[in-house]
């Protein structure tokens, strides 16, 4: 009976050892868009640093910005699009990098760095690029033409959506009118409304994520959305086809950037450099969907992945596409037109 009760209290006393020793692990905490990391890198990383990693997910930049701004903390590593850096930044919530601890930032493509917002990645690391695109099942639309014109086809009526995002759809309006998609010109941007009502007449819903299970099953024929997130569905539905419209879309970047109120900065600038590696950066690539802009991992992809013109555009394509950029005080004109839009019929 002692022997027994002995033998309990050893095995309690060492569990609970080995239980305060899993405590004491650093623990990073990632908020970032869903399916955004390849879970073997993140075990591959907690292992190399005797970490763990707890992601949150958000459906959208302003989302997650209403998040921290209502007082949220405890995330050490964020993934916003660019304009959403620079919003932030400009408003003290993001920490200044230390390039010291990022050795990798040379592998970073220059030519996408040139695009970038943060050039000198003081306070960000460009994550991913991604073209705004449509997707649309083959078989079952006819005469399919690469244009936002598509959104005005009544015989798909119900069976389409649009980005809940104001500035993609608005911005989609504005590239089908021949405009800036950071447009302030007042004439412009009712005329952009005016489009944008027309479409909502057609389409199911404004859709940031069941876009992608919708039109993998035939739920939705005709999307609008991101590059990566068409692909990856393309993959289980060869019927998918996605394309840039021929009036030109928006192209965007998903950042790292590290949080003022970040408790675990040391860890969180691992994870960037660990990220940077190019073969890391090429695993992320060929399992998100999304391109990592880094130089260096272009050459461990696949042929079929460096050959896709989705994910490496023709120079013609590039040239029609447009950053969507922070328009200060001015992003009211943007959020009172959606508001409207949403309201409107």
């Amino acid at each position: 009976m002692k022997k027994s009760t002995w033998g309990l209290l050893v095995g309690a006393v060492g569990l609970a050892v080995l239980c305060g020793c899993a405590e004491k692990k650093p623990t990073l905490h990632i908020y970032t868009w869903s399916d955004y990391v390849k879970p073997e890198l993140v075990q591959r990383f907690e292992a190399e640093n005797g970490c763990r990693v707890v992601i949150d997910t958000f459906a959208s930049n302003e989302e997650m910005y209403a998040k921290l701004k209502a007082g949220a903390t405890g995330y050490d590593l964020l993934f916003p699009s660019s304009y959403m850096v620079k919003i932030m930044h400009d408003q003290g919530m993001l920490r200044e990098l230390d390039p010291a601890l990022l050795p990798n930032l040379k592998n970073v493509d220059p030519a996408y760095l040139a695009m970038a917002v943060d050039k000198d990645m003081a306070h960000s690391v460009p994550y991913t690029v991604t073209v705004t695109c449509l997707g649309v099942l083959g078989s079952k639309v006819a005469d399919f033409k690469p244009s936002w014109a598509m959104l005005e086809r009544a015989d798909l009526k119900g069976r389409m959506t649009l980005l809940n995002d104001h500035r993609e759809t608005i911005g989609a309006a504005l590239k089908f009118l021949g405009y800036s998609l950071n447009t302030l010109d007042d004439a412009q941007l009712a005329a952009a409304k005016e489009v944008v009502l027309r479409w909502k007449k057609n389409v199911a819903k404004f859709e940031n994520e069941q876009y992608k299970t919708g039109l993998a099953s035939g739920e939705f024929l005709l999307t609008h959305g991101y590059s990566g997130d068409l692909m990856l569905v393309q993959s289980e539905n060869d019927d998918i086809q996605i394309a840039v419209p021929e009036e030109g879309s928006a192209l965007s970047f998903d950042d790292m950037a590290i949080p003022t109120a970040a408790k675990q900065v040391d860890l969180a600038h691992k994870f960037i450099d660990f990220v940077l590696d190019p073969q890391v950066a090429a695993e992320l690539t060929e399992y998100i969907y999304f391109l990592c802009p880094n130089a260096a991992s272009y050459e461990l992809l696949s042929e079929e992945i460096r050959s896709d013109p989705i994910l490496f555009p023709p120079p013609e394509v590039v040239a029609k596409l447009e950053m969507i950029g922070d328009l200060g005080d001015q992003n009211v004109k943007y959020t009172k037109l959606w508001d409207e839009i949403k309201a409107g019929e």
